[in-house]
């Protein structure tokens, strides 16, 4: 598989893409004025304690308090000591108001929710990611090899023996590493935290102690790998700062980190922007002609599949097996294009043969393996949907780039002209009720409202002002929508 990153840098914005064999599969998003906090790293103040939901809210100096829950606060070895009938400590045994924590965001805020954090503090680098406050030892699932896995938990244990606390997990760049680099960045990553730890004891609280790398370094630590091919950067100043950060970490990769000057747009090299345009339709067209529906809501995102104009050469099932499996690929690449997280509801066209439908969720599940995010299937429930879930820690593409519409307010569909027509009707009989001594009464509308008043629903309007005994004089607002109007008595 091909695979290439293209950084696009203005002066707001930056932007990374990630193509495999040309196709754009995942799309990252950082302005200046709303950076990512999730790795950020925040002295807190506790500013209210609520036992109930076994949580806290802190203030980290953000529009909106911080979530902490119990479970991210006790370690993870103390959890599994812990007795089954005690579970996690009560929350008021963990923290009270007003006690200053040194947290990390682990998930961004989210719509009307605040951001998620941890006081399990991680370090992420090129190889390893440090836990300063667990006791632990892991390695990458993706590393397959045993005999390396075993040689990795040992440097693991040197690592930690030096360094007197904390614990590790090697990433998956970590395979086949030599064991000098390894702990020399496990050594690095321990006087990072040191100086974290400094600064924390002399900053105040709701203050911000230590900042993740901006997107363009962190695309590089994270998903710089053998497998990419290059990653082409349009800012010459920001390429520059790149390839000295990747000869600093990665320096056998750095020959890949390249300065694009090209006059074309780098995002158009690949019709990028317009497969950006295209991830905020619902309708997603698939090659054979069937299509999918997505429809993104706060409580979850729901994907639906139907067969469109594909009719298929030899039978119904045939058809709808085949549309399927086109679609699993497709469901796959919109949920990482679009980032979409939380509960995911797929609605496949129903299947007759066992084997089919077998065949359809290995496939789903090949792809899902694929995507960096974990994800979850769940089984198949009585009325036939797949129930999924992918872990979800910054917002979907639809809300970095969108908001919600000012006219329908987030319904996505407006009131007919006819049903605003009849409510002014109601409220013209209301005033005129309440109003008995007025001369007349002034409609305020939108054009298509007051054309429609004026035409088919002229008649109506007459037999309503000889009902209340008085004239309707109508006025046109240009700047009203649909459903706005006024009814004013004079």
């Amino acid at each position: 598989m091909s695979t290439e990153i293209l950084i696009n840098v203005t002066p707001r914005e930056t932007r990374s893409a990630l193509l495999e064999n040309g196709v754009l599969q995942e799309i990252y998003i950082e302005r200046r004025n709303h950076l990512g906090m999730v790795g950020n790293i925040y002295k807190g103040k506790v500013s209210r304690v609520l036992p109930g939901m076994q949580a806290a809210f802190v203030d980290i100096g953000l529009e909106r308090a911080a979530f902490l829950h119990a479970s991210d606060i006790v370690p993870q070895e103390v959890r599994e000591e812990i007795e089954c009938d005690q579970e996690t400590p009560l929350i008021t045994e963990l923290v009270s108001d007003g006690q200053e924590l040194l947290v990390q965001v682990v998930k961004d805020p989210l719509g009307t929710k605040g951001a998620r954090l941890t006081m399990q503090v991680s370090i992420p680098s090129r190889y390893l990611v440090f836990m300063p406050q667990v006791q632990c030892m892991g390695v990458s699932q993706r590393i397959e090899e045993e005999e390396e896995r075993e040689r990795l938990r040992g440097v693991i244990q040197q690592a930690t023996a030096a360094g007197g606390y904390g614990g590790f997990i090697v990433r998956t760049a970590g395979e086949w590493i030599p064991d000098e680099d390894l702990l020399h960045e496990a050594k690095l990553l321990y006087k990072i935290w040191e100086s974290i730890r400094e600064e924390g004891k002399k900053q105040k609280a709701r203050t911000l102690v230590h900042r993740d790398l901006p997107l363009e370094q962190r695309i590089i630590r994270d998903q710089l790998k053998d497998s990419v091919e290059r990653v082409r950067i349009d800012s010459r100043r920001t390429w520059e700062e790149c390839r000295d950060f990747t000869a600093r970490f990665n320096p056998e990769l750095a020959s890949r980190v390249e300065y694009y000057p090209g006059e074309c747009p780098i995002f158009d090299l690949h019709s990028v922007e317009d497969e950006i345009q295209k991830a905020l339709q619902r309708k997603v067209p698939l090659k054979s002609g069937g299509y999918l529906i997505i429809d993104q809501t706060e409580a979850m995102t729901t994907i639906d599949v139907n067969t469109g104009s594909f009719v298929g050469h030899h039978n119904l099932e045939e058809t709808i097996f085949k549309t399927n499996l086109e679609a699993t690929q497709a469901i796959a690449r919109q949920l990482r294009l679009r980032n979409l997280g939380g509960i995911i509801i797929l609605d496949l066209i129903d299947m007759e043969d066992e084997q089919h439908r077998q065949q359809v969720m290995r496939s789903l599940q090949k792809f899902l393996d694929l995507d960096h995010a974990r994800t979850h299937i769940s089984t198949v429930s009585a009325l036939g949907l797949i129930e999924m879930t992918r872990k979800r820690t910054r917002e979907s593409l639809e809300h970095v780039l969108c908001e919600t519409c000012p006219t329908c307010e987030g319904r996505g569909f407006l009131k007919t002209a006819e049903t605003v027509c009849y409510e002014i009707f109601r409220e013209i009989i209301r005033e005129s009720r309440q109003y008995e001594d007025s001369r007349e009464f002034l409609v305020l509308a939108a054009q298509d409202i007051t054309d429609l008043l004026l035409d088919e629903e002229s008649t109506s309007l007459a037999e309503l002002e000889e009902f209340i005994g008085k004239p309707v004089r109508l006025q046109v607002e240009t700047f009203y929508t649909t459903e706005q109007f006024d009814v004013v008595p004079v």
